[in-house]
Parts: C-alpha cells; sequence; structure tokens
C-alpha cells in the first residue's frame, strides 16, 4: 500500500510529475480532486473553499500566538483545514495515491509514506508558467515573479498552521528533485522505478 506525496514549489511542475507518477505506477491522484472531496464532506462549493483557503496570506500566524484576533474569516479558513485533514486521512486509508501539496505529508507523518519536495530555479519556473498559462492568465516577468514567490508564501505558511516550520527543508523529505532543465515525463519514469525498487 503506497502513499506519495509532493510538495513542490509554484511553477516546478511538482503538480505535471504527481500525475505521471500516479500514472506510471496505477495509483490514483490527487491535487486540485481533494477540494471536490471536501466540498461533498462538508456541503460547501469548490469555489467557496477555494477562496478560503487562498486567504491565507490575509492572516498573521505563528506557532507561538496562534490568531490574535479570531475573526469570523479565519474560523472558516481553520474549519477548511480540518476538514481537509479528514479527507486525506480518508484517502490515505486506502492507499496507493499520489496526493499534491495540502500538507499532506505533515498530516500524514505518521504513516509510512514516501515525501517529495520538488524546486527549480526562479526562470525555469517563469518559463514553465508561461508555457502553461491560459490566454487570459498570462502575466509578464515580474508578475509571474511575484506570483511565485506569494503562492510559495502560502505554502510555507499552511505548514506553520499545521505545527510545523519545515516546508522545503530537505532534511524533511525522502527525495528532492531539482526539475530546472530536466524533462518531467523522463522524470516521472525514473522515479517509478525508483519508488517500485523502494
Amino acid at each position: 500500500m503506497g502513499i506519495i506525496t509532493i510538495s513542490r514549489e509554484f511553477g516546478s511542475g511538482g503538480r505535471e510529475l504527481g500525475i505521471k507518477l500516479a500514472e506510471k505506477l496505477g495509483y490514483k491522484f490527487y491535487d486540485k480532486e481533494l477540494i471536490a472531496l471536501v466540498s461533498k464532506e462538508g456541503g460547501k462549493t469548490e469555489n467557496y473553499i477555494e477562496n478560503v483557503l487562498s486567504k491565507i496570506n490575509d492572516y498573521a500566524y505563528t506557532p507561538r500566538n496562534s490568531f490574535t484576533f479570531y475573526t469570523k474569516e479565519q474560523k472558516n479558513l481553520t474549519d477548511e483545514l480540518i476538514m481537509e485533514r479528514k479527507v486525506i486521512g480518508e484517502i490515505a486509508k486506502k492507499g496507493n495515491c499520489v496526493i499534491v501539496g495540502r500538507g499532506a505529508d505533515i498530516i500524514l507523518k505518521d504513516q509510512n509514506t514516501i515525501d517529495i519536495f520538488v524546486y527549480s530555479n526562479m526562470q525555469s519556473k517563469i518559463k514553465r508558467c508561461k508555457e502553461y498559462a491560459k490566454d487570459e492568465d498570462k502575466l509578464n516577468e515580474k508578475e509571474l515573479e511575484h506570483k511565485i514567490k506569494t503562492v510559495d508564501k502560502a505554502r510555507q505558511k499552511l505548514y506553520v498552521m499545521l505545527g510545523q516550520d519545515c516546508w522545503g527543508k530537505k532534511e524533511n523529505y525522502d527525495i528532492c528533485i531539482n526539475t530546472t532543465n530536466l524533462n518531467i515525463s523522463k522524470l516521472a519514469n525514473g522515479l517509478a522505478e525508483l519508488i517500485k525498487s523502494i
């Protein structure tokens, strides 16, 4: 029963790698699919959940002081994170899955997971974002760099909210992969063979 978690810098190709890796291993894949499951479990719309989770950078939160002023919006965020934790736990019980993001490596830290961190240099991330952007979402390089940093800041803050300040720190992962100038499909093939041998 295999459980693989993938944490990644925005634009590094971590989601694409997760999809291809799941295909190679015959595992189920979860990323945005988790939002649909949380929506079903909690009776809220997917748009509502995405909107609540997107506001994580708006709140000052540290492991010491929690939320200084606990607003309704912060309660909504906490509620959705609790629901997401529950859904990830249920997915893990079924096994044979690749879960991208959502702090799954922290949520499942007591289980036998393979935790992967995917990163790359800024130019590579900007290039990848440009390639995959829809016409209406196209940004210039400066705007893309700002977006990458903002999203990664939110990902780091999520880990703090989950009680761990460890996002992106190599000692907390089984495998760290720099995707700069690498072909994601070929990488997924090699990674699948490595995981099968573990």
